[in-house]
Formats: structure tokens, sequence, C-alpha cells
């Protein structure tokens, strides 16, 4: 069996340090389509790569990694309408049609709703790509201007055809309004607006999984970095989707054995105004939220307490270093909003 594969196109700025909201991780899931007769929809929202077996078919036909409708006879368009595993604004796309050659669609466009249901007939969409023009088997990026949160997208192509996968980078953006403050939440959590800012090193890996729900898959799925060579240490800077006061952190080895960082801490700080760029200089400076622990492979790790957690009281960005190097699956901050 030959499964083939495309090179990883360089991605532009819009999507680097930012989450796929249509994610299967994040809960994304295609909820409707007018047509996936060779194809379902879901297909599309996969975190792998899309690949092609030359010699897979299947009842209908040949297997697309992907979304493909039936060929159209009597004019109109197909559509897909996807819910975005968290709500969140929506900075640029990825079209991506990667072995769809004679079977891709000519043009496509989106159009996004927020709302706390599915869409129905109803619903009012705003357009936020209009149509553009799309090729075979190519990434097709486009940066979004519009600045408002979203929770649907519709994904309307012309006439019909085949979408191999559908990114949308983003960044969650939580509702805290009426939320209990005396609540423990995941502040965090990616779908609760946690995010990666930097990070020295991610050589294996996804590293924006490490904010997501549940337990690594793999040990892909998570930050690792490359075996260091050289005195100190690896560490990540994440954005707390919420200003909190910490009171557990969760550090989770799962999948990482012979490559699991022996020792880490955390440092944490309220930082009102600054860029990506300076956090990174003032985080080698921030107080430390939690000394240094050691850790073992493939195990949760609970850090609790005040002799453990140092009290630090607001805090909406957190430091992990990890000594000297390894793989981090699971990173959990639960705090009281502040």
């Amino acid at each position: 069996m030959t499964v083939l594969t495309l090179e990883l196109p360089t991605l532009p700025e819009f999507a680097r340090n930012r989450i796929n909201l249509a994610s299967p991780r994040l809960g994304a899931k295609a909820i409707f389509a007018t047509d996936d007769f060779f194809a379902d929809k879901n297909r599309m929202l996969q975190d792998v790569e899309a690949s092609f077996d030359p010699d897979k078919y299947d009842t209908n036909g040949k297997y697309m990694d992907g979304w493909e409708s039936k060929r159209r006879r009597h004019g109109g368009h197909d559509y897909a309408v996807v819910k975005l595993g968290a709500r969140g604004r929506i900075f640029g796309v990825d079209l991506d049609t990667s072995f769809f050659t004679g079977n891709f669609p000519p043009a496509a466009s989106l159009e996004a709703c927020n709302s706390n249901t599915d869409p129905d007939d109803s619903t009012v969409w705003t357009q936020i790509l209009p149509a553009v023009s799309l090729s075979a088997s190519a990434h097709h990026f486009h940066a979004i201007a519009s600045t408002e949160a979203w929770s649907h997208l519709r994904l309307h192509i012309y006439p019909d055809g085949g979408m191999a996968r559908l990114r949308v980078y983003g960044e969650p953006v939580p509702d805290w309004h009426g939320k209990d403050p005396a609540a423990i939440h995941e502040l965090s959590l990616a779908n609760n607006g946690g995010r990666i800012v930097a990070y020295n090193n991610a050589h294996y890996g996804s590293v924006w999984t490490m904010l997501t729900l549940g337990r690594g898959i793999n040990m892909g799925d998570g930050w690792e970095t490359r075996r260091r060579r050289e005195p100190g240490n690896d560490w990540i800077i994440v954005k707390l989707g919420g200003t909190g006061i910490v009171e557990k952190i969760e550090v989770d080895t799962c999948h990482y054995k012979g490559n699991y960082p022996d020792r880490c801490s955390v440092q944490a700080a309220l930082v009102e105004s600054a860029t990506d760029q300076s956090i990174i200089t003032e985080a080698m400076f921030w107080p430390s939220l939690m000394d240094e622990q050691k850790l073992s492979m493939d195990q949760i790790h609970v850090f609790a307490g005040t002799d453990i957690i140092h009290p630090r009281g607001p805090v909406n960005m957190v430091k992990l270093n990890i000594f000297p190097d390894g793989g981090i699956s699971r990173l959990r901050i639960f705090g009281r909003l502040a």
C-alpha cells in the first residue's frame, strides 16, 4: 500500500501561535452538508494532514481524504456548516484541496454566525470571505478582517467537488460573564481562551494541543523539545483565558516515557500591556509560582496547596520551565477568577 502526503507549507503570520478553531480536539464538527456522497463532511476537519492512497476505494467510489460531494446536474452549489470547537475571533483560514485534482471546486466562500444553538433557516449569516478562486491540490491561505467572535461557519463551494481540509486559525473568546467567581476554572484551557504565546523550542509534536481537553492520544499530541546538548532548560509561555488566582497545577507526561523532563517549575505574572515578543524578555524575571518539582514518566502530576503554589495574587500569564528538555502532553492551570 502506498500512501502519499504533501510537504507542509510555510504558515502565514496569521496562523503562527494561533489554534485551529475547527479542530475536533476542541470539539468542532461538521453538522450539515448539502451533499457528502463521496466523502464524509467531517473528514475535512481532521487534525492530521490529508493523504492519498491510490489503491483505496469504498462503496461509492474512490476514497478521498476530505469532504466531497457528487457531481451537480441541476444547478446550484454545495455547502457545509461547521460548529467551531470554541467561539472565537478568526484571523485567517486555509482552504486545502490537497489530492483533489480533477474534482476540486473552482471557487469557495465563507460565512459566519454567532449562535448558542445550531443554525436554522432564521439564522443571519455574515460573509467573512467572498468567493475566491481555488486550484488543484493546493493550500489556499486567506486572512480574515472580521474582529467579531463567531461560533459557526458555512463553507460554500462552487458548484461542487472536494475540500481536503478546512483550517480556521483564531483565538477563542471566552464568556466569563455571570460565571461564579468562587468556582474553580481551568484558566489555561484553549476552549476558555488559553493560548501559547512563545516557546524556545518545539521540535516534535503539536504544541497547541497541550492546552486541550483530555489526555494525549499519542506522543505527538503535546509539546516536545529536541534533545538539549547545551546548558540551560526549555520553556513555554501561556496566556490564560482569564485573570485568576491559581490554586492547582497539573502537568501530564502521558506517553512520554524515555523523553519526559526530569523536573519542572512555573513562573507567573499579571501583564497589562505587552507584545508577544516583549513578554519573552519580561518572563525571564517573573516571580516563581511553583518551584522545581520532580516529574515521572507517563503520569498526571497534581500540584496544589500553599506549600507548593506560592500566593501571587491575580495572574494572566504563566511560564512553564522544564529541566532540561523533553515532552509535556498537557498543562492545566486551575484557579478562581479575579
